[in-house]
């Protein structure tokens, strides 16, 4: 069942200043779901302090189910197939997700993956991943997603006691220890083909190269790092306005990265802001204006937007459907999916004459939220996106410069 939605009053963006069915009638239309985040369990098994689903906003957790029950696991296939028969998608992506997904067990995740498989068998490809803390991945657990071909990203926020400051336990014990094994395991040969990288939070107070460096020797496949979630009302630690020590953090490792002989791995912010910056799309969320196709199923079964909204405010993510009851088609038009697919038209008048605007993109979009006027904003990261973009411009420009003659 849907939860009841939060009496507060909705923001102005995107609720009642966004015009879906005049967008259709000019000829937009919107992009079907193909990046699928499955809350396969509502509980954690740490209580990391920046956490959004349970120290921010939103605690819509506490009234559903703690593990996915099979009915809407069955429902949650169903709509899918259907999603992709009607829009002919010929590949999706499936993100076990939570709380902590691995409390779901070794049986459970085997159901649920196998549901969704059969499910999806003859319509699509399908692509598996699960995200996790890393804290149950052990032998017999990473043997069952290997074989059921769950691709496994890990959460780790560097050296030991910089992790541990804020990934701990319930009573204050840190997670680093155990993540280290699970890391070890996964970087074995045999392994390496379930290993789909790391997701690291910044935290400006960690050393950047201690930290890149830490996350180098468990050899991932790609890193994602991340700014922490924060918006206007709830502002991330800054001495100023115009403080940039998040920027200052990414861009030292930045040209680590960038200038070493070999690459060592992806980073996928790194990536995404060059490629924008010649022209491409992103597939970060953090940057670019490139249409998001996300839904998140709960584990009641109602169809969500994109989870790090519950930082924002109670009920933020909610789109009314659920997949009991609604096509995946009836979240399509809901001016929150929407206003994350139709690129400029969604940015706020002060980011509209901004010539980093196509890099920039707003940044996050949970990172926009004011009270009011919602999420028509710039990013609480404004700064720091700009002096990152400004960063990785240069560095690019000169290198382009170099190899074609052209003045910079």
């Amino acid at each position: 069942m849907n939860r009841a939605p939060s009496e507060a009053p909705l923001p102005d963006w995107p609720h009642r200043a966004l015009d879906v069915p005049r967008l259709i009638a000019e000829g937009w239309s919107p992009r079907p779901f193909r990046d699928y985040v499955i809350k396969v369990h509502q509980r954690c098994n740490l209580a990391c302090d920046y956490c959004y689903m349970y120290t921010m906003s939103d605690q819509s957790w506490r009234t559903r189910p703690a593990v996915m029950p099979p009915e809407v696991v069955r429902a949650a296939a169903g709509r899918i197939r259907e999603h992709a028969r009607a829009h002919r998608l010929d590949g999706v992506r499936l993100i076990l997700h939570g709380g902590e997904p691995l409390l779901a067990g070794r049986e459970g995740l085997r159901s649920i993956v196998g549901t969704l498989r059969s499910a999806l068998a003859g319509t699509c490809a399908v692509d598996f991943g699960l995200q996790t803390n890393g804290v149950l991945l052990d032998e017999a657990m990473l043997g069952e997603l290997r074989s059921l071909g769950v691709a496994i990203g890990v959460s780790l926020d560097g050296p030991p006691a910089d992790n541990d400051r804020h990934r701990r336990r319930a009573d204050g014990r840190g997670s680093y220890a155990a993540v280290h094994r699970a890391l070890t395991l996964l970087d074995r040969p045999g392994n390496r083909s379930a290993y789909a990288g790391l997701l690291c939070t910044i935290d400006p107070d960690t050393d950047p190269l201690e930290c890149y460096r830490t996350l180098l020797g468990y050899h991932p496949p790609a890193i994602d790092l991340l700014f922490p979630h924060a918006n206007w009302e709830q502002p991330p630690r800054r001495v100023t306005e115009n403080d940039t020590r998040y920027a200052d953090w990414l861009v030292t490792i930045f040209d680590e990265w960038y200038g070493a002989e070999r690459q060592a791995t992806r980073i996928r912010l790194f990536e995404a802001v060059i490629n924008l910056l010649l022209g491409g799309g992103s597939r970060s969320e953090q940057v670019g204006l490139s249409p998001v196709a996300v839904a998140v199923i709960e584990s009641d079964g109602a169809v969500e937007q994109e989870d790090s909204l519950k930082s924002a405010y109670d009920g933020a993510c909610s789109t009314g459907a659920n997949v009991l009851t609604h096509e995946l088609d009836a979240a399509l038009t809901h001016p929150g999916i929407v206003a994350r697919q139709i690129g400029e038209r969604a940015l706020a008048d002060a980011c509209r004459p901004c010539e980093l605007r196509r890099v920039c993109g707003a940044g996050h979009y949970a990172h926009r939220y004011r009270r009011g006027d919602g999420f028509r904003n710039p990013s609480v990261y404004c700064a720091d996106l700009t002096r990152l973009i400004t960063h990785v411009h240069r560095r690019v420009a000169a290198d382009l410069a170099r190899l074609t003659g052209a003045p910079q």
